[in-house]
C-alpha cells in the first residue's frame, strides 16, 4: 500500500511539473498538501530516475532555491502521439511530392518561424534577445536555458551581460521528425543565426548524435572577429 502511494505521489508531482512548467519544493508540497520533507524525498528519487532536473535560483540573502521541472524522460512518461502523426503525414507527404520537396516545405516553414521569433525577441541587447528566445522555446517544450560563456554552468544569462552565451535545449519537441527528416535541424541552426542576424551561431551539441541536449554557441560577430 506505501509504494502504491508514493507511486501516486510522485506522478502527480509529474503531472504539477508538465501543466505548470516547473515548481519548488514548496510550491509542490503546498499544492499536492503533503510536507516539504516529504516531497524532497520524492524529487531526490525522481531526479535519481533521471525524470526531473533542477536549476538553482539565487533568492535574496537566503540560500539558492532548486526550481525543479520534467526532462525529456520525464515527459515520455505521458501519452503524446502528435510527433508520430507528423512523421506519418510527412512520409506521405513525400511519397505523395517526394522527399525532396518535403525538405523544401519544411525550411519554408523555419523561414517563417525565424520571422515570428525575430519579431518577437525585439531588438534589444543581445542578453535581452536571447533571454527571450529562451522563453520562446520554453512555451514550445524544449526546455531551453541559456549562460554567458564567462560562468557556464553557474549563473544563468539574465544575471550577467555580455556578448557571448551558450545556449542549450534539454528536450526535442520535434525529435521524431528529427530522426526522420534530419534537415529540420540545419533548419534550426539557420533560423537562430536569422533572428540573431548580428552572431554567429554554431552548434555545440546534437540530440540526434545521441547527445542529451542540443547546444549552440551564440556571439556578436565583433566578438568572435576579435577573438580569431
Amino acid at each position: 500500500m506505501m509504494q502504491t502511494q508514493q507511486t501516486s505521489t510522485k506522478q502527480d508531482i509529474l503531472q504539477y511539473l508538465l501543466k505548470g512548467g516547473q515548481g519548488t519544493a514548496l510550491e509542490l508540497a503546498d499544492s499536492l498538501e503533503i510536507s516539504p520533507q516529504a516531497i524532497r524525498r520524492h524529487l531526490k528519487d525522481l531526479e535519481g530516475e533521471g525524470l526531473i532536473q533542477y536549476q538553482s535560483v539565487q533568492a535574496g540573502m537566503g540560500r539558492p532555491q532548486h526550481i525543479y521541472e520534467l526532462t525529456s524522460l520525464g515527459r515520455d512518461r505521458f501519452p503524446n502521439r502528435y510527433g508520430d502523426f507528423a512523421v506519418s503525414f510527412l512520409d506521405t507527404l513525400a511519397e505523395t511530392v517526394g522527399r525532396e520537396q518535403v525538405i523544401t516545405i519544411l525550411q519554408k516553414q523555419w523561414e517563417r518561424k525565424a520571422m515570428e521569433y525575430r519579431r518577437l525577441v525585439g531588438t534589444g541587447s543581445l542578453q535581452e534577445r536571447v533571454t527571450k528566445l529562451v522563453e520562446l522555446r520554453r512555451d514550445e517544450g524544449y526546455m531551453a536555458e541559456c549562460y554567458p560563456v564567462e560562468s557556464v554552468g553557474v549563473e544563468m544569462c539574465g544575471d550577467v551581460k555580455g556578448d557571448r552565451f551558450v545556449f542549450m535545449e534539454h528536450n526535442c519537441a520535434i525529435s521524431n521528425v528529427a530522426e526522420t527528416f534530419p534537415s529540420v535541424c540545419g533548419n534550426e541552426l539557420e533560423m537562430f543565426a536569422a533572428v540573431l542576424p548580428d552572431c554567429t551561431v554554431e552548434r555545440t551539441h546534437w540530440i540526434i548524435d545521441g547527445e542529451h541536449r542540443c547546444g549552440y554557441s551564440i556571439a556578436k560577430k565583433e566578438v568572435r572577429q576579435r577573438i580569431l
